[in-house]
């Protein structure tokens, strides 16, 4: 047992109330969505402009998405062996150089490549951050910490869409590309002005295969991955079969679907900013049940109102979505902050591991949530389907994941540590 937990160094201690770290893991953690979701109003220029099919302009975005999980595979383990600065750095320089690339891209598939490498380093952040979090904040504090910065990115990713908008219209598409590089060149400075090393000191041995090899093995961490991967792909799969049921079901508009689809955004900031007001008194593991809890009652809800028909109404299908969304914040949260908790010292591998499943299974489920909506006369095959991956997820948690008085916590491992020294 000796050397699995290590402190954290005294750097951490020192950073952890400071508000220019907070902000930096902010920013760090929002640069590569938002960059992703600023591109979004200007796809049907791009398809105009070089002449192509919109299907093909999409994969400036659907390819984004595949970077952003591969990098978050790649950099997490990169950031245990290395340091989190040194990761962070190249990857927001692989980022500044993909950026550029896209500026003077000449062809759509160059800009699409130039798009995936921007992903590959932009993303490193999003993992790395999560990783930093663990670093510097006790167990108890890590889930309250990534609500916050959470919160904070919801407000960004609402407003980059509209962002690239009038940077697009008043500018044209490639002022994006510039807003995004100096965007990237900023936060880089900030980083390597304001943020120390964080990573904690490993046992001597230790590597890639030997944390993928523990983390794999312990039933806590695979329970709480399954977890916040499970809650994750309610957002994938209703996201996917929303605008079919609401445009083509409820004979709705686009624009009137968007501004339904948002309430379900601003349920999961309240979830989150609620999160961090209850975090600091108590334990994930009942702020997970309480989550899951909400899952159920509004995934049961809305799956009546199936049966009823009362949600043909968007005002029905998205007010009982809104109470899914609100514990789904609460749920990932503490499910992210218990599997990274497993084994500090591997934090950046356990999150790589957790965001690419996330973005990866997500991928798939959006395409099974579009398919349940496009192919229904009904919203019953969709709110069945989140029916039953909430019932998975709380499946997680009574089945895998061991009762808290089996977890080992630091604080135990740390006594006991004390107490062999005492005896030697």
């Amino acid at each position: 047992m000796h050397g699995m937990i290590s402190k954290p160094p005294e750097t951490a201690k020192n950073i952890a109330t400071s508000r220019v770290v907070l902000l930096l893991l902010v920013v760090m953690t929002g640069i590569a969505p938002i960059s992703l979701y600023m591109l979004v109003p200007a796809l049907p220029v791009l398809a105009t402009n070089f002449g192509s099919d919109i299907s093909i302009a999409q994969m400036t975005v659907s390819l984004y998405m595949v970077g952003i999980a591969l990098s978050q595979l790649i950099m997490g383990p990169l950031s245990d062996r290395f340091g989190r600065r040194p990761v962070l750095l190249g990857g927001l320089a692989l980022m500044v150089a993909a950026s550029v690339g896209c500026i003077f891209a000449q062809t759509l598939p160059q800009l699409i490549a130039a798009r995936f490498f921007q992903a590959l380093g932009g993303a490193a952040g999003m993992v790395v951050s999560r990783a930093i979090i663990r670093d510097i904040y006790e167990r108890d504090r890590v889930a309250s910490m990534i609500s916050l910065v959470v919160a904070a990115l919801m407000i960004g990713q609402m407003v980059s869409p509209l962002t690239g908008g009038l940077i697009e219209t008043a500018f044209g598409w490639r002022a994006i590309f510039y807003a995004i590089t100096i965007a990237a060149i900023i936060v880089a400075i900030g980083i390597a002005v304001a943020l120390p090393e964080t990573r904690r000191t490993r046992a001597a041995g230790s590597g890639f295969r030997g944390d993928v090899g523990m983390l794999i093995r312990n039933r806590a961490f695979v329970g709480y991955v399954m977890c916040q991967v499970l809650a994750s792909q309610i957002i994938f799969t209703f996201a996917g079969g929303g605008p079919y049921i609401v445009v083509t079901q409820m004979g709705r508009t686009s624009a009137e679907y968007g501004a339904w689809f948002a309430t379900t955004g601003f349920a999961y900031l309240v979830g989150n900013l609620l999160c961090v007001r209850f975090a600091p008194r108590h334990s994930l593991e009942k702020l997970i049940w309480l989550g899951l809890g909400l899952q159920l009652c509004g995934s049961l809800l809305n799956l009546l109102w199936s049966f009823t028909g009362w949600n043909e109404a968007p005002a029905w299908l998205f007010g009982t979505q809104m109470i899914v969304m609100a514990g789904n914040a609460f749920v990932m949260a503490n499910s992210a902050a218990g599997a990274i908790s497993i084994r500090p010292e591997a934090a950046g591998t356990a999150s790589g591991a957790m965001g690419f499943l996330q973005q990866g299974i997500g991928a798939l489920m959006s395409q099974f949530g579009a398919y349940l909506g496009g192919h229904s006369a009904t919203t019953l095959p969709l709110t069945s389907a989140v029916l039953a991956i909430s019932l998975l997820c709380a499946c997680m948690m009574i089945f895998v994941v061991p009762r808290r008085e089996v977890v080992v916590s630091e604080e135990l491992i740390e006594r006991a540590e004390e107490e062999e020294g005492g005896m030697m």
